[in-house]
């Protein structure tokens, strides 16, 4: 019976192996000169005057894209980028201050007595969908993601 069970665990133990190494095998650091010339390009544009905090190649889903981490006026800006050089998503580290007051109301109301560690505007296709924000609360981390309108997002609609 005892051999069962370690056979069992030790099989499980090499099946967990295995999907963490593929899905580390995924995602991949980058160089630049190593991009599609559209991806390149999109890359240099978007990284004029900012520091390049990382770049990455990732296929999800079966399809390449890129991810570039900047640091613009010191705030984060993470954007995708397909093989042709068009941006897909951009996750931008943005203040509450920032927000029209409805908004800001509405995430502060979804935030509750958190403590408010990041926020982020996602811009899907040049189109705002939403806010993420990370929190703090008795001393465990958790994120909130919201619409456009500050609203929370219903768990099967989130977006990313």
């Amino acid at each position: 019976m005892i051999d069962k069970i370690s056979l069992k665990l030790s099989l499980l133990c090499a099946l967990c192996i295995l999907l963490s190494c593929a899905a580390a095998a995924q995602e991949q650091r980058a160089k630049l000169k190593n991009l599609p010339p559209a991806a390149q390009k999109t890359v240099e544009e978007q990284s004029k005057g900012a520091i390049i905090r990382g770049l990455s190649k990732e296929v999800e889903k079966g399809k390449t894209q890129y991810e570039l981490e900047l640091t613009v006026n010191g705030h984060s800006k993470d954007m995708i980028i397909d093989p042709t050089g068009a941006i897909l998503e951009v996750e931008e580290g943005i203040t509450l201050d920032s927000l029209a007051p409805e908004v800001r109301a509405e995430v502060e109301k979804n935030i509750g007595q958190a403590k408010l560690l990041r926020l982020e505007s996602v811009t899907k296709g040049g189109v705002l969908t939403g806010y993420e924000a990370s929190v703090s609360k008795a001393g465990r981390k958790s994120g909130v993601e919201m619409g456009p309108d500050g609203k929370l997002l219903p768990k099967e609609k989130k977006t990313k």
